[in-house]
């Protein structure tokens, strides 16, 4: 796609996301998901005013509550003071491959408040319930002098544990009613909460999802130095229990500091990005392999039982580096 034109320089647009300047945050984030040429230029600009936000990840089955939870969050967090960004990973149009945009219609209610940035972005395709983009967002939002980034996820169900290898604390949401008994009984996303949450606890059935997710709690493998994953119930539409994850989120940061995870946790992020950028970028370089004769040639030797498929990649990886 085609980088969007800005008529400011990116060492301007930074300088002005950093001063709170809403239009450049939503600028420097059109390059991002643009891939623009200034993109290196962005980052490198980006770089030494990074690292004070603290990442929480909001994942759960679809029907859950994320979108409504995420927008109490919100008003909590604003009345403790903090300034807040939002990345809402929608899923993509089939059609145009743009974000649906549902996120930001149930979050209204914080459209006006300067200290507080919303962004819908668009999965376009990627598994894992993330945008590829997400992690260099993240920044923008991050230097722009957001004290909390909340990455509310697609909703993909027992898949969605990417979210866990970006955020410094992964609430994973649950709620009466949809299956999550069984749920609790299986790995995938009962395996990365920092912190679990039953919404709808007003419904019958809530009590019984917080005692599956406690029996299957205790049965992980802990030491007295890990971190105890606390269980809050909670009603978002009407802001019941959300001061109690506002304080569970604030006490996994305090644990963090002291045992060191959060370092520990913000270097293997930093090393997952730098390798799929080299990945990226390895790619490019590839080309179309389907394009290549040799590809074609070797298939047939593999076909005919001429040749194996691991020595038939050795030879392609081998003309690649002749060329």
């Amino acid at each position: 796609m085609a980088a969007r034109r800005t008529t400011a320089s990116v060492p301007e647009l930074v300088e002005r996301a950093r001063s709170g300047d809403a239009r450049a945050v939503a600028r420097l984030i059109s390059l991002v998901e643009d891939a623009s040429p200034l993109l290196r230029e962005v980052m490198a600009g980006l770089a030494p005013h990074t690292g004070h936000a603290q990442i929480v990840g909001i994942t759960g089955s679809p029907g859950v509550g994320k979108s409504t939870s995420t927008s109490a969050l919100v008003t909590a967090l604003r009345k403790a003071g903090k300034r807040v960004g939002v990345l809402a990973v929608d899923p993509s149009s089939p059609f145009s491959g743009g974000a649906l945009l549902g996120d930001r219609v149930r979050m209204q209610d914080h459209a006006l408040d300067k200290d507080v940035y919303i962004r819908s972005m668009a999965s376009r395709g990627h598994l894992g319930g993330l945008s590829w983009t997400t992690p260099q967002a993240l920044r923008v939002l991050d230097a722009a002098g957001c004290d909390v980034v909340l990455v509310e996820t697609v909703g993909v169900g027992q898949s969605e544990v990417e979210i866990a290898g970006l955020a410094d604390t992964t609430l994973v949401l649950l709620a009466p009613g949809m299956g999550d008994g069984i749920q609790a009984a299986k790995a995938g996303i009962l395996e990365i909460g920092d912190v679990y949450v039953v919404n709808k606890a007003d419904r019958d059935g809530a009590d019984q999802v917080r005692r599956d997710l406690r029996n299957m709690l205790a049965l992980a493998e802990r030491t007295e130095a890990d971190w105890k994953p606390p269980i809050v119930q909670t009603v978002a539409q009407t802001g019941q229990g959300v001061e109690d994850v506002v304080e569970a989120i604030e006490q996994h940061r305090t644990w963090m500091d002291g045992s060191g995870e959060l370092e520990r946790r913000r270097v293997r992020r930093a090393r997952d990005e730098i390798e799929a950028i080299a990945v990226t970028a390895l790619r490019a370089r590839w080309g179309d392999v389907h394009a290549r004769t040799e590809l074609d040639e070797l298939a047939e030797k593999v076909a005919a039982g001429k040749t194996d498929p691991y020595a038939a990649a050795d030879d392609l990886l081998a003309s690649y580096t002749e060329d």
